[in-house]
């Protein structure tokens, strides 16, 4: 019985078919003006971006050049590349430039696609960004496809992991730049650490095409970018907070080791709130209130180190260092920390040095760093199973890309086996069998474990020749899937997505050119010796075609459908004959999902003898309904953290928009009066309260705040005894002192200096105040979660407690920058030091699926600050430049007796 949709579907087609079919009119277009571009000379050519440009400036839109200018790439590919793009991937070139995703099968040339929209769009002159998802590709890509844009008359650069900033701002002013995700997103936050436009690299955010959208957007999206750097020594508020613990009884907390939570009873929170005031560290009414979320955090994390954590078990202390014990292995795993404070906790419970934490400077989730972009496209194998996120998180939509030639590949039924032993034997069994007969395979597995286990498994069974590929993506890696298509090849791999390389029947012959060849000098020699790798090549491919083409062997389901799809799509390329095949075991993880128990003794009841397998298209069927379920469970945990992280990306643009605000201000007294005058306000309204009676004023509180923030010793108490006097005329007698003052100060300076001072004070105060900010996020965050006890919402929650402490961060800056200019004549010789440094820090970016930093052992220094520690006697008090590094708390060299950080330290 066919559904009424799918009737529809066989009549009209459906809304992809439809889609695809508009376009064949503008592909057909395309075609027409192929003869008159071959006539073209190679000037000529190029001379069409000149005139594409003047057009776009006499007011066309990119949509009216689209048939003209993709006809110029595709005649301007064949003679710089070699390569003529098929019709197909026209239409792929023109879903990209619409601002969606086109889904086109592996081998169907999707860098070759790229180059269309990306010239088009390139034209403007405000960059095109490309993504790629490692260094390798990026560089690659870059340098294949720059030959197209250089025939063209456009710029191309590339962004690796170790350029400068010179190198990183000159590949930004490219037409085209190529880079990692990564990259882009830490260059970012890296610019809104600067303190002058000059320094930043990035120019705007115009247009990406994301190659492997769903492995970046999706897969490396579940953990934001992280920079990081020390804090302040804060030993003394953990030790403090460390005594209070061993005082507390059985009941005044609850503990749940099953899922590894302490939590404050009633009783233990009225307890610990008293202890907070004796100590001092209490605010406001309530223990729970947003001002103490820091220290409550703390408490937290002190309660967990004590009633969680074991001696000797979850950790051990050696020469004055507490070291982490791994769980699975019973292994030290020095240099490990345990993040958010604990590792602190641990370290004040046990009496060892406390190392300062670090505190995250900047931050930001792939999502949030897409979003900017103006348009965004992408491009992969595999997206339709993940068409909904796409949707709702980017608002990108998914296109089918038809292929070039029909796909030939069998897509087999999954054999299921009772064990995971009969499941390897019966692989074991099946890689034999197509090795003999000259059949190359692709193994994919989960993990790296499970990829070791079935090699020591093929070893055993007498099969040496094979390749295991399971590090992270590395440019001997791209050589090894390049040949994994000679006959008889065997390739263990753990996650083929984002490679980037095809597996190409016979083998890549231009891979085995550049390793067999390398360096030999053009010429007869060279020419004799390419051509015959090159019908070598052929004859091995039509060898693996008459053996079946690729057999791609899988030994699990992953949790995602669209994994299990990339390992599919690796056989079938550009019509090639070829196979696939998942065996599975019901002690599989995914298998245990939804109740193997249950079919195990079903199983047995029929009689399943051991090394049977059911094959059944059923059993598809059944496991892809517990994918769907696994990644729509997935997906919400991705939506919810989003949420989380929208409310601080809605902060950091404030604060990033207000930075480069600054920044381009030439005049800011406007700007720092008005901060003055409010500081000014508050102070007069916290005081005199309104309509309060004159002997309700507190005059010496006032004299006192006016003395502390203005740096001014006025006749407060004079003012308030004359007769008849108003609030109003106080806070004008005041706010006049304040702008004399501030006024002289600005003439003694000179303009130039002043608005340096200006500008130096309240971007460093700034930014200081917002990592404090970040740190009150991160610890709001992690106690937030207690609120759903009391039935209340902890995304509310956070929300309003969240904007609660960023209007408290934006009065402390007021205050903070009127103390500092209000007091500035100490460093009237700092104008001439150099722009303030972007602070030291590192870059992390935590692997969602192996939980390691992608950064970890090879940390990316954010500031390149080559000072170096100067001993005291060799400084000279009047040459800052022989001062070298100095600490934030240290006596500043000048001699003036202040902490560096309060004199000159204050912007240099």
């Amino acid at each position: 019985m066919v559904s009424v949709g799918g009737f529809a579907r066989k009549i009209f087609g459906s809304s992809n078919d439809r889609r695809i079919k508009k376009l064949r009119p503008q592909v057909a277009a395309i075609g027409d003006l192929e003869k008159e571009m071959e006539a073209l000379s190679d000037e000529a050519l190029r001379g069409k971006t000149a005139e594409f440009r003047e057009q776009l400036a006499n007011g066309k839109k990119l949509d009216d050049l689209i048939v003209t200018a993709f006809a110029v790439v595709r005649e301007a590919a064949r003679r710089s590349l070699g390569m003529r793009p098929f019709d197909v991937q026209l239409i792929g070139g023109m879903v990209l430039h619409e601002g969606s995703i086109a889904e086109m099968k592996t081998g169907e040339g999707k860098t070759l696609v790229a180059t269309l929209p990306v010239y088009l769009n390139a034209l403007p002159g405000n960059g095109v960004h490309v993504v790629t998802v490692n260094d390798y590709l990026a560089r690659r890509d870059a340098e294949w496809m720059s030959k197209l844009y250089g025939f063209l008359g456009l710029s191309t650069g590339i962004i690796v992991h170790g350029m400068s900033d010179e190198e990183r701002r000159a590949a930004y002013a490219c037409d085209i730049t190529y880079a990692t995700n990564n990259e882009l997103g830490f260059d970012y936050l890296r610019d809104n650490m600067k303190y002058e436009r000059a320094q930043m690299v990035q120019r705007g955010h115009a247009f990406a095409i994301v190659d492997e959208v769903d492995s970046i957007l999706i897969d490396e999206a579940r953990t934001p970018l992280i920079i990081s750097g020390p804090l302040d020594d804060r030993s003394e508020l953990y030790a403090k907070i460390d005594s209070f613990i061993p005082l507390l009884t059985e009941e005044d907390y609850e503990i749940d080791e099953k899922q590894r939570t302490a939590t404050f009873t009633e009783q233990g929170t009225e307890k610990v709130e008293d202890m907070l005031r004796e100590a001092d560290l209490f605010k406001g009414e309530a223990l729970y209130d947003v001002e103490n979320v820091a220290v409550v955090h703390h408490l937290n994390n002190a309660l967990k180190a004590h009633k969680l954590f074991q001696r000797d078990k979850d950790y051990i202390v050696r020469n004055d260092e507490l070291v982490i014990i791994d769980e699975f292995t019973g292994r030290m795993m020095p240099g490990r920390r345990y993040s958010e404070g604990l590792h602190q906790a641990l370290e004040a419970k046990e009496g060892v040095s406390i190392q300062p934490e670090n505190q995250t400077l900047a931050s930001i989730t792939f999502q949030n760093y897409f979003r900017m972009y103006d348009k965004l496209a992408g491009m992969t194998g595999t997206a339709s199973t993940e068409a909904e996120e796409f949707g709702n998180i980017y608002g990108l939509d998914v296109a089918e890309i038809p292929t070039n030639l029909p796909i030939q590949r069998m897509d087999e039924d999954d054999e299921v086996y009772r064990t995971v032993t009969e499941k390897y034997r019966a692989i074991v069994r099946d890689i034999k069998e197509a090795q003999a007969k000259g059949q190359p395979v692709l193994v994919g597995t989960t993990s790296i474990e499970k990829s070791e286990l079935l090699a020591e498994h093929l070893l055993k069974e007498g099969i040496k020749e094979f390749q295991v590929l399971n590090a992270r993506h590395h440019e001997s890696e791209a050589q090894i899937v390049a040949q994994a298509g000679k006959p008889g090849a065997v390739t263990i791999a753990t996650n083929m997505a984002g490679r980037g390389t095809d597996i190409q029947l016979g083998g890549n012959p231009d891979m085995r050119i550049e390793e067999e060849l390398g360096d030999m000098p053009a010429g007869p020699e060279r020419d004799a010796k390419e051509k015959a790798i090159r019908e070598d090549v052929q004859r091995l491919k039509e060898q693996a075609k008459a053996a079946g083409g690729l057999y791609v062997l899988a030994t699990e389901r992953h949790e995602s459908r669209r994994i299990d799809n990339q390992l599919r799509g690796r056989s079938g390329r550009q019509g090639d004959p070829g196979r696939s095949k998942f065996y599975l075991s019901l002690q599989d993880d995914l298998m245990r999902i939804f109740g193997s128990d249950r079919m195990d003794g079903m199983l047995q009841k029929l009689g399943l003898k051991e090394d049977e397998a059911i094959v059944h298209p059923w059993i598809n069927k059944a496991l892809e309904k517990a994918q769907k379920k696994v990644e729509a469970r997935n997906f919400d945990i991705r939506k919810n953290l989003l949420k989380f992280d929208d409310v601080m990306n809605d902060q950091r643009k404030v604060v990033f928009e207000q930075r480069l605000e600054l920044m381009d201000g030439e005049n800011l007294t406007e700007t720092v009066a008005e901060m003055r005058h409010d500081v000014i306000d508050d102070l007069v309204a916290t005081h005199i309260p309104e309509k309060a009676y004159a002997e309700q004023w507190d005059v010496e509180g006032l004299k006192k705040a006016v003395r502390q923030s203005l740096n001014l010793d006025l006749p407060v108490d004079e003012w308030a005894a004359e007769e008849g006097i108003a609030e109003d005329d106080i806070r004008e007698r005041i706010t006049e002192a304040a702008d004399k003052a501030a006024a002289d100060r600005a003439e003694r300076f000179g303009p130039d200096i002043m608005t340096y001072v200006e500008k130096s004070i309240l971007l460093q105060t700034l930014d200081g105040l917002w990592r404090e900010h970040l740190v009150n996020l991160d610890h709001l965050r992690s106690v937030v979660g207690f609120r759903g006890y009391a039935q209340r919402d902890p995304l509310n929650e956070y929300k309003s407690e969240a904007f609660e402490l960023f209007q408290a961060m934006l009065a402390n800056l007021r205050t903070a920058v009127t103390e500092q200019l209000m007091r500035v004549e100490l460093v009237r010789e700092a104008a001439d030091a150099p722009p303030p440094q972007t602070p030291e820090g590192e870059g992390h970016h935590i692997d969602a699926t192996t939980g390691e930093d992608d950064f970890g052992g090879d940390t990316m220094t954010l500031a390149r600050n080559e000072t170096q520690v100067v001993a005291p006697e060799q400084r000279d008090p009047n040459d800052p430049s022989t001062w070298g590094k100095v600490a934030r708390n240290e006596p500043c060299p000048c001699g003036s007796g202040k902490k560096y950080k309060h004199c000159h330290g204050a912007f240099a």
